[in-house]
């Protein structure tokens, strides 16, 4: 999304803007060097006899391609090289034989790589100061609008319902399992939707009927773009508690919507944009105090409704449109 909505405001803005990408295979941690390989091995220089003037690079290891004015707008590094490197549920390099060979080579290329952009923008503060503590390279935070936020920017709130909405990918460290237990703990009559797909629904779906929360707790799969559009109007309110998100759309969706937003105290980007107690609440990433956050917002509906309002205030100010963002990417 972040790509193909930077590839159509450079279009719009009089720009000739193409998208190359390679199929991206990170296990064994051996593949991740040809991968690094392949990017370096490229040449951007001119395609079809034309020269290319500017590479915009936004993740490992697209931006290892050199190019004499490339620009990094960096989603994120490669997490499990970094501070997931340990991490008992979230590491995976680190399982293998060869897994601090591999992460040595990743340093590597990285200082090389990054040391050669012209600027280095990225896309929140989070992943700003993750650079700075791992590489000691600094950075300039550069927000952007997703496709959903500009929607919902020019759409007024529906009524509240009676539902907390959690739009993400189904993954461990997106954690929905924990906002499902909290429902455990909710006593006021709201209902929590998960929409979205991904390898952990099976286990999901489970941990929902061993809790006995069938009715209150609806995995909604893929929607489409307009029901999705539907669901943030008139929601209740918005969770997003991933572990330590790099930017994370949701948040901005939400506020976009006029809903409050309930994180995680380590749900990392979304903080930038949620004040506790403003725009919504911060709570301990425990299913009791995300439960009570859920029961304060059901038990006064007019009060959640100007942490909304607050919220979409707060967005429209903090968050640049497109043709800003493309204007810093190219000044």
């Amino acid at each position: 999304m972040h790509t193909e909505s930077l590839a159509r405001a450079l279009r719009v803005a009089g720009h000739e803007a193409d998208i190359l990408s390679i199929p991206f295979k990170w296990y064994p941690p051996a593949e991740l060097v040809h991968q690094m390989a392949m990017w370096r091995s490229l040449d951007l220089s001119e395609t079809h006899g034309q020269p290319v003037d500017m590479v915009i690079a936004l993740r490992f290891p697209s931006y290892l391609v050199p190019h004499e004015h490339k620009v990094v707008w960096l989603i994120h590094q490669h997490r499990t090289a970094y501070e997931l490197w340990d991490h008992p549920a979230f590491g995976d390099i680190s399982h293998h034989d060869e897994g601090e060979a591999v992460r040595d080579l990743i340093h590597r290329a990285d200082r090389i790589a990054l040391g050669e952009a012209k600027r280095i923008f990225t896309n929140s503060a989070n992943v700003r100061d993750r650079l700075w503590r791992s590489l000691g390279m600094p950075a300039e935070v550069l927000y952007h609008r997703s496709s959903l936020c500009e929607a919902l920017l020019g759409m007024e709130a529906a009524a509240p319902g009676d539902y907390v909405l959690f739009p993400s990918r189904l993954d461990p460290i997106k954690r929905q399992s924990l906002a499902v237990e909290a429902m455990r703990h909710v006593r006021r009559d709201v209902r929590l939707v998960l929409v979205g797909t991904g390898p952990q629904e099976a286990e999901l779906r489970q941990q929902v009927e061993r809790a006995g929360l069938d009715g209150r707790v609806e995995l909604a799969g893929h929607v489409s773009e307009e029901y999705l559009l539907d669901l943030y109007r008139g929601a209740l309110a918005v969770y997003y508690g991933p572990y330590d998100e790099d930017f994370g759309y949701v948040t901005q969706e939400a506020m976009a919507a006029k809903r409050p937003v309930v994180v995680t105290s380590d749900s990392g980007g979304p903080l930038e944009f949620v004040r506790d107690g403003a725009t919504g609440f911060v709570v301990e990433p425990k299913p009791r105090a995300i439960a009570s956050a859920f029961d304060r917002l059901a038990a006064d509906p007019a009060g959640a409704g100007e942490l909304g309002i607050e919220g979409r205030a707060s967005i429209e100010q903090a968050v640049p449109d497109w043709p800003e963002v493309v204007a810093r990417l190219l000044s």
